[in-house]
């Protein structure tokens, strides 16, 4: 599903523009990734939490020139869903 897909669905459910939606949609987006830019995870009961994960420093290979190289440690966003949704999808979704 892409963004266009979820404010497509959104607008006919709830009867809206699909102008109006796109805008909920990137103001929403645009939020959740400024908080995590300055260090504040999003908490969203029932559906999960976007968070911000510490990578250790380690080593790395370059294969093609045969060298090693030091990847310091980093911070990436992640997603950790909430339990109910998780046994949600575990519910309703056939294992392929």
């Amino acid at each position: 599903m892409t963004k266009a897909d979820i404010v497509a669905k959104i607008s006919e459910k709830l009867g809206m523009e699909k102008g109006d939606v796109q805008a909920t949609v990137e103001s929403f987006m645009a939020e959740v990734k400024t908080s995590l830019e300055s260090g504040d995870n999003v908490y969203l009961r029932g559906f999960g939490s976007f968070i911000i994960k510490t990578r250790a420093e380690k080593t790395g290979r370059n294969i093609s020139k045969n060298t090693t190289i030091k990847i310091p440690a980093h911070n990436i966003p992640a997603f950790k869903p909430a339990k109910v949704f998780v046994e949600s999808v575990k519910e309703n979704v056939a294992v392929k």
